[in-house]
């Protein structure tokens, strides 16, 4: 308890930052239906959100060496609100385009900043704790900001000035904190092709984790909203679908470390499939059903970006760690950058159910690479120990080093 109460104002911004930053993807993706944007233009909006994602994740350490947590925190907080509240002035899909770069790079920036604060106030001795506890809330919140688009209407000015609220809220309990600022730690270098050398497969898996997870969350509104959901049960089938990865961590990590992880991949990959194919051939059983499905959809991809992060540290050297963390997410964000677009094309060309089998294609793929790659390398015998890897910024590999080395 006195851990938590010393970290209460980074995890009370983490809160409301995802209520934020996790509200304004489905939103967006309703609000576009209702003023009769395309399908296309919808998924361009998503692409452009994790296209500042990636921005963010480069500068925000630079800026923070530059400023300081606080201050940088502070800008971060200001592009996502301008972007958030500039909704309200246009309806144009491509202006909007450009604000969700804006709270894109307000999200990875934000978590750049508390991720560091993190990392200086920690010791070894409450990693875990505190690390159990920041899984929890970001889970939680995001879980939580699915639910939120129950009762947030589309397209109009109160939605959005309401996660501005949220947004600026997220700035007041790390500025109000007595405690001190720690010292700015080194930007860690982006070497991307580091990763593809230490592991072509878990290079593969991240970006497959990307492409399943953006273009559900950012897409997944106008399937929805295709094959019958109301808004309140949009907002419970992406729910279910976060919900599901959440249940999913302790069973799939279990197995990651108790057998060879590229199998658990290929399986993984294999369920996903099965999971793509049961979620399209379920939509119009029923609103249970549905929401099953979406579960089983997030229990069988959510938990590859982990898997495939593991596998590559059982190669990797302890200096190479957070370096690695920063490739690995560099190519999930080329992942996310491509995908939500990419599948709002595909559903305008084809329809609803091209969304799931643009998904299983990708994980087929990642199956015949995998296979590929367990002939061209035996497993590591140094296993690492498996850990829910946030998808949150460069500098996470700093908290999750001291976790990984201790098995």
């Amino acid at each position: 308890m006195r851990l938590f109460i010393s970290f209460a104002a980074l995890f009370l911004s983490v809160i409301l930052l995802q209520l934020s930053s996790g509200g304004v993807g489905p939103l967006d993706a309703l609000s576009g239906i209702q003023l009769n944007f395309t399908s296309t233009q919808i998924g361009l909006l998503g692409s452009a959100h994790f296209f500042g994602f990636f921005i963010g994740c480069w500068w925000a350490p630079r800026l923070m060496g530059s400023i300081g947590h606080s201050r940088a925190f502070a800008a971060f907080t200001a592009m996502g609100a301008i972007g958030l509240v500039s909704h309200t002035l246009v309806t144009d899909p491509y202006a909007w385009a450009i604000m969700r770069i804006g709270t894109g790079i307000c999200i990875s920036g934000c978590y750049t900043v508390i991720e560091a604060w993190l990392n200086a106030k920690i010791t070894n001795e409450t990693r875990g704790r505190a690390m159990g506890t920041y899984r929890i809330v970001d889970m939680g919140s995001s879980l939580c900001a699915q639910l939120l688009i129950a009762v947030l209407e589309p397209a109009h000015y109160i939605s959005y000035n309401l996660l501005v609220l949220l947004c600026c809220a997220s700035f007041l309990p790390i500025t109000l904190t007595k405690a001190s600022q720690p010292e700015t730690p080194k930007a860690p270098r982006l070497r991307p092709m580091l990763a593809w050398s230490i592991s072509p497969l878990a290079s593969a898996g991240v970006v497959v984790a990307a492409l399943s997870s953006a273009s559900f969350r950012m897409v997944g509104p106008i399937y929805g909203q295709e094959v019958g959901l109301g808004i309140d049960q949009i907002a419970y089938f992406l729910a279910a679908f976060v919900l599901g990865g959440a249940v999913a961590q302790y069973p799939i990590g279990w197995l990651a470390d108790k057998f060879d992880r590229r199998w658990v991949l290929i399986w993984l990959s294999a369920a996903a499939m099965l999971s793509c194919f049961t979620t399209v051939a379920v939509a119009s059983g029923g609103t249970a059903i549905v929401m099953l499905g979406a579960g089983f959809f997030g229990f069988t991809t959510f938990p590859i970006f982990s898997v495939s992060a593991a596998h590559a540290n059982d190669f990797a050297t302890t200096e190479q760690r957070v370096e690695l963390s920063a490739a690995l997410m560099f190519f999930f964000a080329l992942g996310a950058i491509a995908s939500p677009y990419i599948a709002s094309s595909l559903i305008e060309s084809y329809g609803p159910p091209a969304l799931f089998t643009f998904v299983a294609v990708g994980h087929g793929a990642l199956i015949i690479f995998g296979i590929t790659r367990m002939r061209a390398r035996s497993p590591s015998q140094d296993k690492t120990a498996y850990v829910y890897t946030p998808r949150s910024s460069f500098t996470i590999g700093r908290l999750l080093k001291k976790q990984r080395e201790r098995k």
